[in-house]
């Protein structure tokens, strides 16, 4: 499983003209499923996200998470973050878990951060075409993967 979280002070998702999602101050969510994701990886990376201290504190340094601010999370589908790039120009998406396997994984990332984070969650529709609008707070930008838990 990988994520992509911004920082944002605003972002939000629109399909067809109309907005599924739209949160104020907190994190915009890419998240990309594969196959081998278990219930475990969920759960570490629901936890990781909801406790990371990216948000600033009176001295401007990051030392709050999205729980001390009660900020709110935009979770968006987004398979194309598993492209594999290393043979020629155009991107396979192999490692990307398909529809049957990937939405029971992302619905229950869904409930574990709502579960964690106490409210609910924003969200965009699962394999639609999604226009994502945000502004980037910082910027910050930070990469997770699960199958690289030590590296966190």
């Amino acid at each position: 499983m990988r994520a992509v979280i911004q920082r944002v002070s605003k972002a939000s998702c629109t399909v067809d003209g109309k907005i599924t999602g739209k949160i104020e101050q907190g994190l915009l969510v890419l998240l990309g499923i594969e196959n081998e994701d278990s219930l475990a990886d969920i759960q570490w990376l629901a936890k990781k996200i909801i406790n990371l201290r990216i948000f600033n504190d009176e001295q401007g340094l990051m030392n709050r998470s999205l729980l001390d601010i009660d900020g709110n999370i935009l979770l968006i589908s987004q398979f194309t973050l598993l492209a594999a790039t290393k043979k020629g120009n155009r991107p396979s998406f192999i490692r990307a878990a398909k529809p049957d396997i990937a939405i029971p994984l992302y619905e229950k990332m869904l409930i574990e951060i709502e579960t964690n984070l106490g409210k609910k969650v924003a969200t965009g529709i699962f394999g639609a075409d999604m226009k994502i609008d945000l502004l980037n707070d910082g910027p910050v930008t930070i990469v997770m993967d699960t199958n690289n838990k030590d590296n966190y």
